[in-house]
């Protein structure tokens, strides 16, 4: 019965972050993310999403001490977004306009750490955690790069049933951050580490709960 419930704990951890992870990118990208506050957007963007990452790739690649599980946890939230993001078929706009976050680089990154240094730990927290900071806003980056300029196909293809905080607008002249890459992965470096710490430490309290 305890390894039962111990499996269902951790697989409905695995579907709560994933799916979150989902909520959150379709919250802090889009609409919001092509306005005045693109690079600032971006910046939150980068943090967001690697920090939704790592928490739950660590927590599955330890709970499961196989190196691979956490390149499986960036597609599974990959594929929750693709499926999620499906409504703006709905709403008429072209598949390019859909722009889905690279997980999946970063969290080989990530399972390499965890390979490289045998198992271990506390080097897959620190290694880990700053690889895939530091990684993940460039890999976006250059994803967004190759798709067609979003802000033009938000105006082709207008949409008077939104609110008036998610209509795009032009962006003016000049950015609040001069780098939101480097601002993204800098911060993203740092966080990812305490974030990874947490993902270990979210494993531990899971057996020690279903293990009371």
């Amino acid at each position: 019965v305890m390894v039962w419930l111990r499996r269902c704990t951790h697989y409905l951890f695995i579907v709560v972050v994933a799916v979150n992870s989902t909520l959150l990118t379709i919250n802090a990208g889009d609409y919001i993310f092509y306005t005045d506050w693109a690079w600032t957007s971006y910046t939150v963007f980068s943090i967001s999403q690697t920090l939704m990452l790592v928490v739950g790739a660590t927590y599955y690649l330890t709970f499961t001490g196989v190196p691979g599980t956490a390149t499986y946890y960036g597609l599974i939230m990959t594929v929750y977004t693709w499926v999620a993001k499906g409504a703006w078929f709905a709403l008429g706009y072209p598949h390019d306009f859909i722009v889905t976050p690279v997980w999946l680089p970063s969290a080989m990154l990530l399972d390499l750490a965890y390979w490289a240094t045998k198992k271990n730990k506390h080097s897959l927290i620190l290694f880990g955690g700053v690889l895939v900071g530091m990684s993940l806003p460039l890999f976006n980056m250059v994803n967004l790069i190759t798709v067609a300029d979003p802000l033009e196909t938000a105006f082709k293809y207008p949409r008077p049933t939104l609110p008036p905080y998610m209509t795009p607008i032009e962006p003016q002249v000049g950015k609040f951050y001069s780098s939101p890459v480097a601002l993204g992965a800098g911060a993203g470096a740092v966080l990812s580490v305490t974030f990874a710490a947490l993902g270990c430490k979210l494993n531990t309290w899971t057996y020690r709960w279903m293990a009371a």
